[in-house]
């Protein structure tokens, strides 16, 4: 297989991007088809859909090794069986993201919503329908007896002015709901998580997440308390 196109995304890399789409609503992302393929003409009434499929590649996935059990990080360490998570490291590298279509261009789309760190190969698009894939009274299975605490979010005075900076420079960006939405979701590994109060502790350091052109730097004060401490750029 080969794909149709790539994504053009606000997350730079792994670290950061929503584990599921939809979490992160105002991320938009861009995928122009291949020009050989009619763009124009493959995409023709597309646009009557509000959401479609994407199948593409985990194309960051370097673990060789196959492992029946995985740790997903809701489990706070804990292992499950693989096909009982979204895992990307799978068998076969391939993921399945439902996300909202916003406008059909002539050589592409542009979709909000999407789990997708920029340059994911997408090897097709199929629109959704709902009539037939939303099933009403359906399990979810061992994710509906995770409890969350909601996280929340707060930034210093100086990564305030440097947001502040950032939006006049995007203002057709949703920069504050996009940064909120990813730190909600506490990107860190589990291996970080429980330290927050504990001075010495190893793992009680600082991140940073690449959205479009900017570091957004954190730290976690608690487990549900956040604060952006500054946002540095990758160019002018």
């Amino acid at each position: 297989m080969e794909p149709i196109g790539f994504i053009e995304s606000c997350f730079k890399d792994k670290f950061g991007t929503p584990r599921q789409p939809g979490l992160v609503k105002k991320a938009t992302a861009k995928l122009k088809i291949r020009g050989d393929l009619q763009p124009a003409e493959a995409l023709q009434g597309l646009e009557g859909f509000s959401h479609v499929w994407l199948i593409w590649v985990f194309h960051q996935n370097k673990v060789s090794r196959y492992h029946a059990k995985v740790h997903p990080p809701r489990l706070g360490g804990k292992s499950m069986g693989l096909f009982a998570t979204r895992t990307p490291h799978r068998p076969n590298p391939i993921g399945l993201s439902l996300v909202e279509l916003i406008s059909v261009e002539k050589d592409g789309i542009i979709v909000s919503g999407a789990d997708l760190v920029d340059g994911t190969p997408i090897l097709d698009i199929k629109p959704y329908l709902p009539e037939v894939e939303a099933i009403p009274g359906a399990r979810t299975g061992w994710p509906a007896e995770v409890v969350k605490e909601p996280i929340h979010v707060e930034f210093t005075e100086q990564a305030q002015i440097a947001l502040s900076k950032w939006e006049q420079k995007n203002p057709d960006k949703a920069l504050r709901e996009i940064i909120e939405e990813t730190l909600q979701l506490d990107p860190r590994p589990v291996i970080y998580r429980g330290y927050e109060q504990k001075d010495d502790a190893p793992y009680r350091s600082e991140h940073a997440v690449r959205l479009f052109d900017g570091d957004v730097h954190f730290k976690f004060e608690t487990p549900t308390l956040v604060r952006v401490t500054d946002i540095l750029f990758t160019h002018n």
